[in-house]
């Protein structure tokens, strides 16, 4: 089984294959899916009160704040998708 972790920033993982988007915070709407998040418990905050960079939304609904790039953070998942693919066993 491979759990393809992604490093969000600050040592914070989070499963590479559950990750839906990975959006910029600064949109009036993205504020509101944030904040509704905050208030219905399914924000988990790893920026480690630095400035939110990315929002990572999760297929379960959860919401994930991130101090890094939403480049970096693609960079990031790209490159484990690529290492996925190196791993997969040829079918016969």
């Amino acid at each position: 089984m491979n759990f393809n972790l992604l490093n969000i920033g600050f040592g914070n993982m989070v499963m590479g294959n559950k990750v839906v988007a990975i959006i910029s915070p600064e949109s009036a709407p993205i504020k509101r899916l944030v904040q509704e998040a905050r208030e219905g418990n399914s924000l988990i905050d790893a920026t480690f009160g630095r400035k939110t960079r990315s929002v990572l939304m999760m297929d379960n609904g959860q919401v994930i704040l991130s101090a890094l790039q939403p480049e970096t953070i693609s960079h990031r998942i790209l490159h484990v998708g690529d290492d996925e693919a190196d791993d997969t066993e040829p079918e016969e």
